[in-house]
Order: C-alpha cells, then sequence, then structure tokens
C-alpha cells in the first residue's frame, strides 16, 4: 500500500484535535483585562497541548519522508498513536479547568506517556516493514530523544501529587527537548 491515505488522515485527525483544543477556549463574558486573566490556566494549557500536537505532526511527518510503503499493521499503529493524541483535548481541557490539580496533571501524564510509547511502537512497526538496512533503519535507531521522554514522562506523572508545577516542568522540559529539529531523517534522505 501506498503511504498517502495514511499521511492525509492523520493530518486530518491532528487538525481537528487542534481545533477541537482551540474550541475549548470560551471567551469571558466581562470586558475586562481581569476576566480574561482569569483564563491563564485554560490558555496554557492549550498552549503546552499545541506545541506537543505540532510535535508529534512535525516528527510524524519526517518519519514518513523515509518510509516507502505501508501495510495492515502499520495502519493500526498509527491509529493506535492517534487514539492517543484524540484524547488530549479532554486532558488538556480538565487540566486547564481545574487550575492544573494532582489528578488532571497525571492524567494528561499519562496520556503524553501512551502516545509516546504509541509512537515508538509505529517506528518499530515501520522497522520491521523495511527493514534493519533501510534509511528509515539509520535515521531512527539511536532514539535518545524517545527514550528519555518516556522516562520523564512515567517520573513526571507520580510527581504530580507531589508537585504539579515541577510534573508540568517535566512535561516543558520534553517539549523543549523535541522542539529542536530531528535531522537524521533528512540528512540521510539528502545523501
Amino acid at each position: 500500500m501506498r503511504k498517502g491515505r495514511l499521511e492525509a488522515f492523520s493530518d486530518g485527525v491532528l487538525a481537528i484535535v487542534i481545533t477541537i483544543m482551540v474550541l475549548e477556549l470560551s471567551a469571558p463574558e466581562e470586558q475586562t483585562l481581569a476576566a480574561l486573566w482569569r483564563l491563564w490556566p485554560t490558555f496554557l494549557s492549550y498552549a503546552l497541548s499545541f506545541v506537543f500536537i505540532g510535535i508529534y505532526w512535525n516528527n510524524h511527518h519526517h518519519l514518513f519522508q523515509a518510509v516507502q510503503q505501508v501495510d495492515g499493521r502499520i495502519l493500526w499503529a498509527n491509529l493506535h498513536l492517534l487514539f492517543w493524541l484524540s484524547l488530549t483535548p479532554f486532558v488538556t481541557a480538565w487540566m486547564g479547568a481545574t487550575r492544573f490539580a494532582a489528578w488532571p496533571v497525571a492524567l494528561y501524564g499519562v496520556d503524553l506517556l501512551l502516545a509516546a510509547v504509541a509512537y515508538f511502537i509505529l517506528v518499530r512497526t515501520l522497522l520491521a516493514r523495511h527493514g534493519q538496512d533501510s534509511i528509515l533503519a539509520n535515521a531512527v535507531n539511536r532514539d535518545f530523544k524517545g527514550k528519555i521522554s518516556v522516562v520523564i514522562y512515567a517520573a513526571a506523572i507520580p510527581l504530580a501529587f507531589v508537585s504539579t508545577w515541577l510534573s508540568g516542568g517535566l512535561y516543558v522540559l520534553v517539549a523543549i527537548i523535541w522542539l529542536i529539529p530531528d535531522r537524521r531523517i533528512e540528512n540521510l534522505l539528502a545523501e
């Protein structure tokens, strides 16, 4: 199978996820800056989630530049990733509405962790299809950022019950790690 439909479907789902998240941002009824300021937790959780969805979209795009074909296992692995990403609007809204209470912050981390695991599974499924000598394998085999992200998420989840701000800080740290573009696939394709 060709990869075009999978990429188009994934792009569409991620666009819908972002749209749902922005629709959760309700304008205050009052006409004051103080009323707007009270929405900072909602906006902060939205901004963080927007960055994470953008990171997944960007990396998914780069990943599929090195993919030649997909099969049923890859389609299901991709749907698994999209499932966890589709829950982002829910955990984002809950975290913002509760002003970063412990359970919502922890559940946000669980969703991030499970999305990271799903991305790892997608990559491994793609490697099984394309082989260990493929451009894809050469580009993604030493995935330090992916591995350290899972460790940080796993630490941040229970930390939410000690300090939601430290837990959230770890989520931000992962986002910062991933904001630096991964050029491995681009570099190998250019060669």
